[in-house]
This record gives structure tokens, sequence and C-alpha cells, in this order.
């Protein structure tokens, strides 16, 4: 590592303002500080020092992420050898089939993402921001297989420029970025992003994988079955017809997005984020709560099979999970204020099921719901406050009498 830093401070004055490189001074910049924790320190004002910066933190995001990466390209592979009866063919040739399938959408997403914004901070001579090293990956774990390269990258694009950085970017957003390029995929590509075709990729990957599907297969998500399903009870199946358990959904080999499926995969992720203070427990355990509640509801008056799929599947099927730990979470675009976290939280919950229950065309529901209280969070914060301060004027008058 030493002769890697040597290196980097032989070349850094090619960089620096009057150097032959110095377009792409917030290029070096952002490489040197990825390798190695900056030296400067503050000379005036009043600051506070802590070892937490933000590569810091979005380090420990994407470490978090791992888990539910990793079996999201085993699923991949594990969906696609299922689906044309050759399951025997072995853990790594399922997993490098997972592999081939998702690491072009993430060399997509960085390559775009991360192309924009150093282009942006190189125009605006700012530093590059770290934010994008979780939106990088969150992108493909939250959207299908067989998405094709141009539209993420369009996607991509879009939600960079028009949801992050004309808002001042990183850290000024008021949407979750990942969950911006899903939805304008959702309503711009929606035969692309909807429907039974989409979950289960059938073709070979770079040659491997070749086959034709088996004759009982469908490639309907167990959340999909649910919403299309004409009777008042369904016990949702895997894309060959046989019968989910709840250790089945928990696992999560069935058909999904890429990385939302494993509830075990994004709890491990969830344990990192707790561990390491990076996420807040309380907006965590006040979404499952909220969904918990409104499962519980709608089973109390079901009339469809959406209303009567136990509150306990809810939780653990489609992006639910995924979106209670990675999205709901987020710093930016969350609650701030320790109770509203809470309030925050539930309502995320409660609007996620109730989306997918009530409208067929949703049958996901949580990704809409995180927008919607992304719009709320700061009206939320903003009445907690206005509470605190109401009770400590009260206090103060009862003092002064």
């Amino acid at each position: 590592m030493k002769s890697l830093r040597n290196f980097l401070d032989k070349i850094k004055p090619n960089f620096e303002p009057g150097g032959k490189l110095q377009a792409f001074q917030s290029v070096f910049e952002g490489f040197e500080t990825f390798l190695f924790v900056p030296n400067t320190t503050s000379k005036s004002g009043v600051h506070i020092h802590d070892s937490n910066d933000s590569k810091r933190t979005m380090s420990m995001v994407v470490l978090a992420l791992v888990p539910a990466l990793l079996f999201g390209m085993y699923n991949v592979g594990y969906q696609h050898y299922l689906a044309i009866g050759q399951l025997s063919t072995g853990f790594w040739n399922i997993f490098v089939f997972g592999l081939l399938a998702v690491l072009p959408q993430l060399i997509i997403s960085y390559g775009v993402g991360l192309g924009i914004e150093f282009i942006v901070a190189q125009w605006r001579k700012h530093e590059i921001q770290e934010g994008f090293l979780v939106t990088g990956i969150l992108i493909p774990l939250i959207i299908p297989v067989d998405t094709p390269l141009w539209m993420i990258a369009v996607a991509t694009a879009f939600s960079v420029i028009f949801a992050k950085e004309v808002f001042g970017g990183t850290g000024m957003n008021i949407f979750n970025v990942a969950l911006i390029t899903r939805v304008f995929l959702f309503f711009s590509y929606p035969s692309k992003m909807s429907g039974d075709s989409i979950w289960v990729r059938l073709g070979d990957t770079f040659g491997l994988g070749k086959g034709t599907s088996v004759d009982a297969y469908t490639g309907a998500t167990p959340l999909g079955q649910i919403a299309t399903a004409a009777e008042s009870t369904i016990q949702p199946t895997d894309i060959v017809g046989n019968t989910l358990s709840l250790w089945d959904m928990f696992l999560g080999l069935i058909p999904g997005s890429v990385g939302e499926t494993s509830t075990l995969a994004i709890l491990l992720g969830a344990a990192v984020l707790l561990i390491t203070r990076v996420a807040s427990w309380k907006i965590m355990f006040s979404v499952f709560v909220g969904g918990f509640c409104m499962g519980t509801v709608f089973n109390l008056i079901g009339t469809t099979a959406a209303m009567n799929t136990p509150a306990i599947e809810h939780l653990l099927l489609g992006g639910f999970a995924f979106g209670a730990v990675f999205m709901a979470t987020d710093p930016v675009t969350g609650a701030r204020t320790e109770t509203g976290k809470y309030i925050y939280g539930f309502l995320v919950g409660v609007f996620g099921i109730m989306i997918r229950v009530i409208n067929p065309g949703f049958p996901e529901g949580v990704m809409l719901a995180i927008l919607l209280m992304n719009v709320f969070a700061p009206l939320i914060d903003y009445y907690v406050v206005q509470a605190n301060i109401n009770r400590r004027l009260k206090r103060a008058k009862v003092k002064n009498n």
C-alpha cells in the first residue's frame, strides 16, 4: 500500500490546478479518497470530528447488500435451470449463470451513474460524492434480470440527473434515486417490468444454460399469482407448480427481482446495518409492524386472494423486506426525528400493503409507498418538532406562573 501511496503522490500534481490533467481533478480525488482516508483537517470554525464519514457509511451499506446480491445471482441461475429441468447441473454452474446474467447490469448501472457524477463534479468543481456507491448496486437488485441494458442506462441517467443532481447532489435529493430508476422503468416500459415472462431468464447467458422450458413452467411470481387469482384464497406455487411454504418464501428460491426474494439474505444485511449503526432500527421495525397490521386488517375483512393472504406472507413476499431494510432507511429521504421515524416507517408498511392489495396493477406496492412517504417525511418531522416546542412552551408558562 505504501508503494501505491507514493505513486499517487507522484502523479497528483498533474491533476491539480495548472497541471496538464487538471480537467480530471475530481476523478483523481474521488479515486484517491476511495483508497486512502484523507489526512487533511479543518483549521477554523466549529467542527465535530468523527471517524464515521460518508465513504465508511456507504461502504457499510454496500457490504450489507452483498448477501442479497450473491443470493440473487444464485437464484437467477436456480430459476433458469429449474425452468429447463436441469437443476442437477450443480451449484457452480447455477451461480455462474446468475453471475454472468447480473454482472452486465451492475456494470451499466455504475458506468452510467458514476460517469454522470464525475462529469457534474468536474463541471461544478466539487468533490465526487459517494452516494452512488449504494445506488449503483441497488438498481440491479430491484429490477427483473431480463431488463434490457439500454433501458437500465436510460433510467439510471434520468434518475441521477433529475432526481439527484438538479436538487444539488448527494444529500440534497428528496426521493430515493434507485426507486426513481425503477419507477421510470415501470411507467415507461411496463411490459418489461411486469407480467409473467420477465422474472426468469429462459435463454442462455453467454452460451451457458441452453435448453427449453418444461411443460409445467410458469413465470408468475407469488405476488403475481395472488393479484390475478379468481378465487378468494390461493396458495402460491413456484415456477413448476410446487406449493410454496413459509420457509420457501423466507429462503427466497422464488421468481422476483434479483435482490428482493430472500428475506434471510436481507436480514443478514439488516444485521450489518444495525450493528454498525448505519441504519435506523426504528424505521425497519415500524415498516414491518405497519405492514403486519395492515395485512391483519385485510385478513379480517378479506374478500379477495390478496386480502386473505396471511400478513406474515405479505412481509416475506416481493420487495417488502428489501424496501424496509435498504430503501425506507435512506437517511436522506426518510424522517430524521426519532419519533418521526416510527411514524414514517409505520405508514410505509401500511401503504405498501394497501397499494399491493387494493390495486392489482401494482402487486408490489412498497416502491410507491416509500416514494409517497419520501414526500411526507419533512412534514412528519415538522409536526414532531412543533409538538416538542409546544410542550416546552407549556412547561415554561407553568414555571413563570
